[in-house]
């Protein structure tokens, strides 16, 4: 299970997957499925997300399924941008539309 804050063109959601990359060809195809052609995203820690989240985290999380999945988690922005502090997120995943 990953989690990460993806910024998009209208602004950051918090992503769970069953996929290992967030550059993965097939969840690339989810992301554009979902109108989401590039974006910046930072892996955050699950445990952190799921603290943060608590009871909405294992709704969500109850929905996924063993592989090959995404879910938003959050996609108020203004909500997912102030809950995170930037200066814990590490080094960003930056898909510019090119596989």
């Amino acid at each position: 299970m990953k989690a990460g804050i993806c910024f998009t063109g209208t602004g950051p959601i918090l992503l769970l997957t069953t996929y290992t990359s967030f550059v993965d060809a097939e969840l690339l195809k989810k992301f554009e499925s979902k109108g989401i052609k590039k974006f910046i995203l930072y892996e955050v820690p699950v445990e952190k997300v799921k603290a943060k989240y608590g009871m909405h985290y294992d709704i969500v999380l109850g929905d996924l399924k063993q592989e090959s999945d995404l879910r938003v988690l959050d996609y108020d922005g203004h909500h997912v941008f102030y809950l995170f502090p930037l200066k814990e997120l590490g080094e960003p995943v930056i898909y510019d539309g090119v596989a």
